[in-house]
């Protein structure tokens, strides 16, 4: 890593503690994806309206949805760590109406009111406030990771967590991570005024432009349908493995099934994106990422009744899934435009979680408790993912290209915009004469910094 592109000491700080508070919110919100559907069978009420614990498993999804761009916006006009904190203690007053529902009805709200903590946009703004722009993608790749880390973590410590303090436990437990949460925002985390980033924040000037650009609702669909296959899958997979028909793996001992199987997708998947990255061949990786899921789908729809195919399917899943998550950001940057890559990422965040919210909802609606129709379920999902594939296809091969920012003369000189798009590597140029900043899409390899740095006269923003 270059000095340029390091983070200094109070950055590192400032990026690992954000991360953390993603990765403990995220942690809550997944600790129970793995038990939610046994748990919530045993609800009162659950018997008589089925289709609540799926929608209750997704809920937060679309709370989180709807309400992460406001969220992100209040935080522009009263300051990054109150709104942050409000959000986080919202998350903690729903963990805590989770923890105490003794029917379904109560479990559902508490998870709606989980969802309506949403500062996602928020914290990926902050950040934004205390790193600076050269060093904007190695710290969103740190709270990348620790997304993906939460994630893995979550379901292998699920059950067992379960065993020990219960699933009311676990909404006690997370209640409690929310809290420390907010101890490290205001102990840890520098302060900083608010500032706007249009490659951090949603432009609602850039709304336009971002819906209409078909390669990046093909990405938002995909991350669509990518949340959506994995909540609906977790909505019948708990049962599947506890079925007293056919009984897979306790409850108890399902951590053994999931940590193989997290391990060995990572090992797959980091080479995976390594070539797609290093060859540019992200479109073929992509594909064959997608192709797994559908793989994955059948193998379930088929051989559910057996744990050996079970594992054999969650392998393949899950290195789809790990290699989608990482490659699906990294193209929302490549085929954004300059200056709107934060709108492009607040549209895809907000197709994420709502993904989460239809994949319980079609889980909750499709099985029937009496039938154990797990197989319906799965063929759905693989249809889903099918239809992503298709759709995929026609995706154009991303540009390999990266944001460079640099601040507007204060006199620019006349052409400035059309000079710097004569340099080489440089592919489009946009000028934001209210933030005072000059966006560039500039190939890496071929663009020279130095030039362009001669005709603006002065430096990076």
């Amino acid at each position: 890593m270059s000095v340029k592109s390091a983070l200094d000491r109070r950055e590192k700080r400032a990026v690992f503690s954000l991360a953390g508070i993603f990765g403990l919110r995220l942690l809550g919100l997944f600790l129970v994806l793995p038990v939610f559907s046994v748990y919530a069978h045993g609800l009162r009420g659950a018997a008589n309206h089925p289709a609540l614990i799926g929608i209750a498993l997704g809920a937060y999804g679309l709370t989180q949805a709807v309400l992460q761009i406001p969220f992100g916006k209040l935080s522009d006009r009263i300051g990054r760590k109150p709104i942050i904190a409000i959000g986080l203690l919202i998350f903690a007053i729903g963990s805590v109406v989770a923890a105490l529902a003794s029917n379904i009805d109560g479990l559902l709200i508490g998870r709606i009111i989980q969802g309506a903590g949403a500062v996602a946009a928020a914290i990926i703004a902050l950040t934004a406030d205390l790193v600076r722009e050269e060093r904007w993608t190695k710290a969103m790749a740190v709270i990348g990771i620790t997304i993906g880390i939460s994630f893995s973590i979550s379901l292998v410590l699920s059950a067992p967590l379960a065993q020990f303090i219960g699933v009311s436990g676990i909404f006690w437990l997370t209640a409690i991570l929310a809290l420390v949460a907010i101890a490290v925002l205001y102990l840890v985390i520098p302060s900083s005024p608010a500032k706007f980033h249009r490659d951090a924040e949603l432009n609602p000037a850039m709304l336009r432009t971002v819906l209409r650009d078909r390669n990046l609702l093909r990405l938002d669909f995909g991350i669509f349908a990518l949340h959506t296959g994995l909540t609906a899958i977790f909505v019948v997979l708990p049962l599947v493995l506890v079925d007293p028909r056919h009984p897979l793996l306790s409850l108890s001992h399902q951590w053994t099934l999931y940590l193989p199987v997290m391990l060995l997708s990572f090992l797959f998947m980091v080479p995976l994106i390594a070539v797609g990255e290093a060859k540019r061949k992200l479109k073929e990786i992509f594909l064959f990422a997608i192709a797994l899921l559908i793989l994955a789908g059948i193998l379930m729809a088929v051989s559910y009744h057996s744990l050996i195919m079970i594992a054999i399917a969650l392998f393949l899943f899950f290195v789809g899934f790990n290699v989608l998550e990482a490659s699906l950001p990294s193209l929302i940057a490549k085929f954004s435009h300059a200056g709107a890559k934060g709108t492009a990422t607040g549209v895809y965040t907000s197709s994420e979680f709502f993904g989460a919210f239809c994949g319980g909802l079609l889980g909750g609606l499709l099985y029937v408790p009496e039938a154990r129709n797990y197989s319906v379920i799965f063929w759905v999902v693989t249809s889903i993912f099918v239809l992503w594939l298709l759709i995929a296809l026609g995706m154009q091969r991303p540009r390999y290209l990266a944001t460079r920012i640099f601040t507007l003369p204060a006199n620019p000189a006349t052409g400035l915009e059309q000079r710097l798009l004569a340099l080489p590597g440089v592919a489009e140029v946009a000028v934001f004469a209210d933030e005072g900043a000059i966006y560039c899409k500039v190939d890496s390899k071929i663009f020279a910094e130095d030039q362009a740095l001669s005709l603006l006269g002065g430096q990076p923003a």
